[in-house]
Formats: structure tokens, sequence, C-alpha cells
């Protein structure tokens, strides 16, 4: 059964790291930390050390660490749950698993799901159990669906007919007041309540964990004036631009083959899955969004656009490839046969040939060009020059340099361009999309960022220290259990904007946590990573073993911590920006030095001014109170 994230919570924060893990390994407190030989591997000099501030333990030998739920887990070896069983036992905590557990003593957000699932399962039954569901399970069966795939999704009917959830809910007692909040049912002017998916086939949405956060209806039959689809509304446990359709069903698969395709709409995925193409997810008939390409690179790297071929797909497709540049994944675009869609397409033809045109799919600049060529773009000479612009445009979002200088060859090759002209295109686009490193250094940084997939080689090694050390010194401030400094951080550095990778990933999840009201914990915050590398290189971050050797306290001791972090946190924000600029001047000062043409060495020290300006106003919105006074 599951235990619910604000218990989980709750025990966790009523439990003492350092009490108990002392049960099972002898440690003695050094400094603010506590030390002792590491449980975990054999060693005669200690190197294994538990943080009673921050909840968490470390091994600098073997890089085990975490928070007392896997203390335990690592230790007894037992489940995540049963770890919470044994800590809630020995805090003395109340854990009920049974389904009867007071309404009351839930958070609203618990609430809401299980208000789902109850009538998740109500519209299971309607199709798959009740006579009455005959119609929609006929509709399946002449879509090809088969009974098992309807139950791994979770598809169902609701009932036509005003109010008849409406009876069911009130029948077992569900708060109405929350089923209007998700959607379920509607209200009119002279408050009646009525049922909102009435007499239509029920797609489930449910989130990266499984869990039940909004439904899907559809009618069986296309109306005037009535909407194919309908959709939960947003509500506190659903964010659309936030969720992929199916990808709780997908996710494995997605690991294991390193690539994802996304489809348009709710059956397209759910043939390929019955017909053996399990890494799909679903964009739901909206525009692909910021947060779910963020979402996606968690899994994989790799990603193949099948949208429909009509205008509408073809500018999903294009909005599409520039998002998901922006995380640095791999995109290509496969298309169908006219007249075909992935549903169809499986159905007629099978996996095999599926996969066959999976492997045949484009790389985004195969297929921008064929777009352009098939609007008539290269018959004139003006719109073949937007065209190629419109090419370039995208590769500016690449952050590897190799890729981007095959890409530009690629462009130059296939319209017998000089790589020069294509070259200075390039660097405005950069410019435009705010790149302000040069790509020697940006290459050279992204590269050093390989090293950061677990404990980091030593800043010495580091080609450049300066941009490793304040990133890493920005990423250490986001676990120091202060959500004003995360919020600050956050505010003036979005993930995108860090040079290293690792800590790209990391500011997200941090981010990301940080959004609502509850409590930010470093021993919460680390259990959110699922990543060990990762979790490794923050529990020695945040264990301090690269620590400076003034602590922060002693270089401000008339400050309280919050206001030393507060100033450290605005100083290095500042230091790491307007390096990024003085990067960006000193870039331009190498090129005017080779510049052979006036007007182009005029533009560089008018771009140098610009930047300049920029810089001042950046020192000048990062002022500490101190010297503002």
């Amino acid at each position: 059964m599951r235990i619910s994230e604000n218990k989980i919570e709750e025990i966790r924060a009523a439990a003492n790291i350092v009490d108990i893990i002392s049960e099972f390994v002898q440690i003695r407190k050094r400094g603010k930390n506590y030390q002792g030989l590491c449980p975990f591997h054999t060693e005669k000099t200690p190197s294994f050390s538990v943080s009673p501030d921050k909840q968490i333990f470390y091994c600098f030998g073997c890089h085990a660490g975490g928070n007392v739920y896997k203390f335990l887990m690592d230790y007894e070896k037992i489940s995540f749950v049963e770890a919470v069983q044994d800590v809630a036992k020995r805090v003395g905590v109340s854990l009920e698993l049974d389904d009867e557990s007071s309404s009351e003593k839930q958070s609203e957000q618990e609430i809401l799901y299980d208000i789902n699932t109850v009538v998740a399962k109500y519209f299971s039954d309607n199709l798959l159990i009740k006579k009455d569901g005959e119609i929609a399970q006929n509709y399946f069966h002449k879509r090809k669906i088969k009974p098992q795939t309807m139950r791994i999704f979770s598809l169902g009917y609701a009932f036509p007919g005003r109010d008849v959830l409406v009876d069911f809910l009130k029948d077992h007692k569900i708060d109405l007041n929350k089923a209007l909040a998700l959607g379920l049912i509607g209200s009119n002017n002279d408050g009646r309540l009525y049922d909102k998916f009435s007499g239509r086939i029920i797609f489930p949405i449910f989130s990266p964990n499984g869990r039940v956060v909004a439904f899907a209806g559809r009618v069986f039959h296309e109306k005037e004036g009535t909407a194919k689809y309908l959709n939960s509304p947003e509500s506190m446990i659903y964010t659309k631009g936030r969720i992929l359709y199916g990808l709780s069903h997908a996710k494995d698969e997605i690991r294991k083959l390193d690539r994802v395709i996304l489809v348009e709409g709710y059956m397209d995925l759910i043939s390929l899955y019955q017909g053996g193409i399990k890494n799909v997810v679903a964009v739901s008939g909206t525009a692909l969004t910021e947060e779910q390409s963020t979402l996606l690179s968690r899994y994989t790297k790799n990603a193949v656009l099948l949208f429909d071929a009509d205008t509408a797909g073809i500018k999903a497709s294009m909005r599409s490839i520039e998002i998901l540049l922006r995380r640095d994944m791999e995109i290509k675009i496969a298309s169908l046969p006219k007249g075909e869609d992935p549903d169809s397409y499986i159905n007629n033809f099978g996996k095999e040939k599926f996969d066959e045109i999976i492997k045949h799919a484009l790389n985004f600049i195969e297929y921008q060009s064929a777009y352009y060529e098939s609007q008539g773009m290269f018959e004139d000479v003006s719109k073949t020059a937007d065209a190629i612009r419109e090419l370039v445009k995208p590769i500016a979002l690449i952050k590897d340099e190799l890729k981007r200088n095959l890409l530009t060859k690629s462009i130059a090759k296939k319209f017998n361009l000089r790589e020069k002209l294509l070259e200075i295109e390039l660097e405005k686009a950069i410019n435009q999309t705010g790149k302000q490193l040069t790509s020697e250094e940006r290459t050279k940084i992204r590269e050093q960022s390989k090293t950061i997939t677990g404990v980091p080689e030593q800043p010495s090694k580091i080609a450049s220290p300066a941009v490793y050390n304040l990133e890493r010194e920005i990423i250490k401030l986001l676990f120091e259990d202060n959500r004003e400094v995360i919020e600050f951080i956050s505010a003036h550095i979005p993930p995108e904007e860090f040079l290293i990778e690792a800590h790209s990933k990391i500011a997200e999840i941090v981010y990301e946590s940080c959004v609502g009201d509850e409590e930010i914990f470093v021993s919460s915050l680390i259990e959110k990573i699922h990543d060990e590398k990762l979790q490794s290189y923050i529990l020695e971050l945040t264990f301090e073993k690269y620590q400076t050797s003034k602590k922060w306290e002693d270089l401000y001791p008339e400050m309280s911590r919050d206001k030393v972090l507060k100033k450290i946190a605005r100083d290095t924000i500042r230091k790491f920006k307007t390096g990024i600029i003085e990067s960006q001047i000193a870039a331009n000062h190498r090129r005017i030095s080779s510049a052979e043409a006036e007007g182009e060495k005029l533009k560089l020290m008018r771009e140098n001014m610009e930047l300049e300006r920029s810089k001042q106003k950046l020192k000048d919105e990062l002022k500490t109170e101190e010297e503002l006074s």
C-alpha cells in the first residue's frame, strides 16, 4: 500500500540519523559531523561521515550516501517501504497502511489522488464489467484494442446520463466540491450538479510514477458543436504542460532502448504499445512544452518525432525541434505514408514495418529542408536565403561545437555555399540565443563537464577552474536548507545557463522541488535525485570536502547565517554572470584583432560597448546591502 509523501517526510523529519546509524556503526563527533569506519566497504581509516544538521550520511571512500531511509535499505537489505516502517516504529509515528485511514489525516493532494483512483476504477468497471459498457467495448474492438490493453491503460466509459457519476460519488461519500475542482462533475447556475464526461470513452492520464492525475474523454462520433475530446482542468495535482501521456508505461523501455518516440494522440500511443512499440509518449494534442522536454531528457537524449503531416503537425514538429535542442537532445523526424497515422499503420503493417519507418527517420536539418522545398522556397533567391537562415537558427541551440560544425558543413555542401558565410549566420544566431561564451570555450567546458559523472576531478585538473568553481559554489548553496536562497538563485540562473551538465540537472531537480509551500531539506532533496553518481557528487559537496580555507561564518562573524548565505549567493551569481559577459568581450577583442573589414571591427566594438553596459547593469542589480548603504 502506498504511503503518502507527507507521511514519509513527517517520519524522516522526526528521526535523528545520528541515533539510528550509531546503532549499527561506531561513530564519533568530529567538528560539526560524526565519523566512523564505513559499514559498506573495508577500510582502516574512517571516511564515513554523518551530518546531524543535514540528516544525511556519506562515505568518501566508496561514495555510499543518502538519508536515513537509504542507510537502512543498504545496510539491512530491505525495501523503501520497509525502511519507512522501521523508522516510523523507532520514532513512534503512527503509520496506517489500510484503505480505511481517515481522509482528514491526508493531505489535500492525497485526497485528490484517491478520488481520481476511485473514479478511474469506476470508469474501467463500466467498460469491462458492466453490461451497459458493451457500446464502448465495441468501439475499442473496432479500433483493434484488446481487453488486456484496455486494462493496462485503465481505459473506461462514462455512462450517458445527467448525474450517473454524481450519484456514484454521493453513494461513496466522496467530497463533491473536490470532484468539482477535479473537473469530474460540473455545476449549473442553479447549483445542480451534472456529469462532465457523460457518454464518453475515458483515457485516465497518469503521472510519471503511475498515479491518476486527470482524465480525457472522447465522443464516439464527432458532432457539430461538441468537442471531440474533453480534458480535466488543471488542478493541484495536474498541470497539462508537465505531463506526457503514457510516460509511466513507457519510461523503462525508453531507458532500455535509449530513445523515445513522440506521437500526438492517445490512440496512436495505445495501438503502438499493443503492437510492441513501448518507448512511446504522446503530447496529447498540445504543443510540446519546455517542462515536458525536461521530463523526457531525464530518461533519454534521443527523440523521434512522429506527428501528422498536416500543417498543424508540421508546425508542432518545428517547435518541438527547438525545444528539444535546448535540452541537448538528438532529434529525428519520421514520416508515415500519406493517409496513415501511427494507429492505422501499426495495425495494418505491424511492428517490423514500423521499425523500418523509425530506422529511416530524418535528422531535423533534412526534415526542415524537405519541408521548405515542398513550399517552393528554393525556387526564388530571396526565399532561398531566408530558408537557409531558418535552417541555421536551430543549430545555434546546440551546445556541442563539433555537432554544430558538422551540421553547418552539411548545409554548405547541400546548397554549394562557402562555410564562412554560414559561420557568420551561425554566429548571429548564437548571439540572438544568448550564448555568450566563445564556441572554443564552451566546447572545452562541455568536455570538462564529462568528468562530473560522480566525484569530479580536482579543480587543478580543470582547464577553466573559475567557471567550474563558481558553478560548484552555486550548487552548494542550493543544498543549504534555505528556500529564499534557492528562489533567489533560480530567479537569476535558469538550469540551462549552467555550463556544466551535471550542475544543470541538479538545478532542475532542486528548482522543481522548491515549488509549493513544503519545507526544503537536503535529506529529502537527495531522495529526488535518482542518478547515483549525481547523488554521490552532491553528497560530497554537501560535506564540503573541497571547502575553502575559511568558512563563511568565520568571514562574516557579525552576520546571521541566513544573511551570510544571501550575501554569498548574491556575490557568487554576480561573479558568475559577469564572468560570462567578460568572456564574450574578450572573444570580441580577439575577433577585432583578426578582422580585416573596418565595418566588422566597428560592429564588434559597438557590441562590446553594449556588453559593458549589460555588465554594469548586472553589477548594479546585484549589489549587496553593504554596497548600497
